[in-house]
């Protein structure tokens, strides 16, 4: 399996966003327990950008991952306007060291 860094653009729809939220936050959590999500979460700078997060994820490929996160209730409600997805690959940091060194 590989690692992907994904990026969400979010829709300007907040009140949509804040509404299905927890689906969301929920089908995240359920691919987390699968070991598929590592990370989640929004970036911390909304004021100078738009509305944006970054999901490290792990696949077979990115084809693949593009297919199960239409699953996310923020795509199929139209909450999410982009997703790009790149292959990543770690080479050293404390994370790499304990979690992902025997895995890759």
């Amino acid at each position: 399996m590989s690692l992907f860094a994904v990026h969400y653009s979010y829709s300007d729809d907040t009140r949509a966003r804040d509404e299905h939220r927890p689906a969301h936050r929920e089908f995240l959590g359920s691919l987390a327990r699968e070991g598929v999500v590592l990370l989640s979460g929004p970036y911390a700078d909304v004021d100078e950008a738009p509305d944006a997060a970054m999901l490290i994820l792990r696949g077979d490929s990115a084809t693949e991952l593009v297919e199960l996160l239409r699953e996310d209730p923020f795509q199929q409600q139209g909450l999410v306007e982009q997703v790009a997805i790149r292959e990543w690959t770690p080479v050293l940091g404390h994370w790499f060291d304990q979690a992902l060194a025997d895995e890759l």
